[in-house]
């Protein structure tokens, strides 16, 4: 007898225990062959899913400060400058950031080089040619020394090279000399130059600007800085930290470092630089370069000492820095929520 309530399980037939044995079989190999099938779909579909639905990344940027917003809020009229003139020009949004009697002329001294430079490329002349030093490229006017010994031979690279980096006066001298029609027509070339350019207010007298007759004014030589930077010798040798040439008669080798102290300083980009001094030009400098990611034209004229028109850049580049930093952070500050 069996007691009440306990279980005991009940044999199923031979026959019909085989047959449910293997239907139990062919339903998990069927179901294993479908989980197989199905994950390289699975994952391939899930991946262009991820694909398609993810965000492309965003860069975390600072919002951009424009150079209006700088001039207006950044009070430049505070900019404590030792240069009787002065101007900053954003070259990339064509606008002036600061200005200091940008419209007086003034001699611009060696700063005309620039332009000597250009006048010579326009010309086509081959720069492999060797020049001949003449006594006639002496500085009569100001008795300015030049390594360049009269008799000396260079090519016209060399003196181009020579213009621009070490400033060298007879250099200038013989590139205008040498010019088809010789110096005068060099002359009527850069004022024609000048012209083209929309340089109302500038007039040249010689190639190297010892002649004080060589005047212009600060908004006109933004215009000459963006024109040379056109020029890539003009680019590349204006910016040499020094440079080696050789005179080809005698064999003597010079090397001269650049008159622009900024071009040998790692901490600033300068693509075209020039400076210049006469006892009436006073201490000049003009420099295409770039403060944080804003490309910029800096002109300082009649500083009252050597070193005052790098000290004026650097102060412009503080300046305009901090402005930067503080119309940045105004322009990402969420807004009040109070109005």
């Amino acid at each position: 007898m069996e007691e009440f309530g306990q279980f005991r399980p009940v044999d199923a037939p031979p026959m019909r225990h085989a047959r449910l044995h293997r239907a139990l079989a062919w339903l998990v190999s069927l179901s294993a062959l479908g989980l197989v099938l199905s994950v390289p779909v699975y994952l391939f579909t899930n991946k262009e899913a991820e694909a398609v639905a993810a965000p492309a990344p965003v860069e975390a940027t600072v919002p951009a400060v424009r150079a209006a917003d700088i001039r207006r809020f950044a009070t430049p009229q505070r900019l404590p400058l030792n240069s009787e003139v002065a101007l900053v020009f954003d070259a990339r949004e064509g606008e002036v950031i600061y200005e200091q009697r940008a419209d007086r002329h003034r001699p611009i001294a060696s700063l005309t080089k620039l332009m000597t430079a250009m006048v010579v490329l326009d010309a086509r002349q081959r720069l492999d040619e060797v020049i001949l030093i003449d006594d006639a490229d002496r500085d009569r006017l100001r008795g300015s020394r030049s390594k360049l010994a009269v008799g000396n031979a260079y090519t016209r690279h060399d003196l181009l090279a020579s213009a621009l980096i070490a400033s060298d006066n007879r250099a200038a001298a013989a590139l205008a000399r040498t010019y088809p029609g010789g110096t005068p027509a060099f002359i009527e070339a850069m004022n024609a130059k000048a012209r083209t350019l929309g340089m109302a207010e500038t007039r040249f007298a010689d190639a190297s600007g010892l002649d004080s007759r060589n005047i212009s004014t600060a908004r006109d030589l933004v215009r000459m800085a963006l024109a040379a930077s056109d020029y890539p010798n003009i680019r590349r040798l204006s910016t040499y930290d020094s440079y080696q040439l050789t005179d080809l008669r005698g064999g003597r080798t010079l090397t001269f470092p650049n008159a622009n102290r900024l071009a040998r300083s790692a901490s600033w980009n300068i693509d075209v630089g020039k400076t210049g001094y006469t006892s009436d030009a006073g201490y000049c400098l003009l420099v295409q370069t770039k403060v944080g990611e804003r490309p910029l034209v800096i002109v300082l004229l009649n500083s009252w000492g050597r070193q005052s028109k790098y000290g004026d850049t650097a102060r412009i580049r503080d300046w305009l820095l901090r402005a930067e930093r503080k119309l940045s952070t105004l322009t990402a500050a969420p807004a009040d929520p109070r109005g």
